[in-house]
């Protein structure tokens, strides 16, 4: 095999990387770190941020979603708490917004960005 190319390879640490702040309908709705500058931003496999004391934008996934919890503490809106090492799966389709009392750090799979229209 031959050495990898540096133009086919990215690598960043989670913890020392600059995240990109990301708006939803005007308001700031957390931080990404993505690699895969190919694909739409908060879609694909990328590392997302919340400040302490935040909430998501209430939105619609329009595709199945993945996700890690890495550090930190997450609560969607119908009460269901998750902290770190959970690995949760939402469905296509399923509607939530999620909140963090103490910040969080998540690896998420996304296949199709959000849906922020109406939820």
């Amino acid at each position: 095999m031959e050495p990898i190319k540096t133009e086919n390879r990215r690598v960043t640490n989670i913890h020392t990387a600059a995240f990109t702040p990301i708006e939803t309908n005007g308001k700031p709705d957390g931080e990404v770190l993505q690699l895969n500058d190919s694909n739409p931003p908060a879609s694909g496999f990328y590392i997302y941020r919340m400040a302490p004391g935040t909430t998501t934008q209430p939105h619609r996934h329009k595709g199945d979603e993945e996700f890690l919890i890495i550090e930190g503490d997450l609560t969607d809106h119908d009460g269901t708490r998750y902290g770190p090492g959970d690995l949760v799966w939402l469905r296509d389709g399923t509607e939530h917004c999620s909140t963090t009392r103490d910040g969080c750090l998540i690896a998420v799979y996304a296949r199709i960005p959000d849906d922020f229209s109406d939820p």
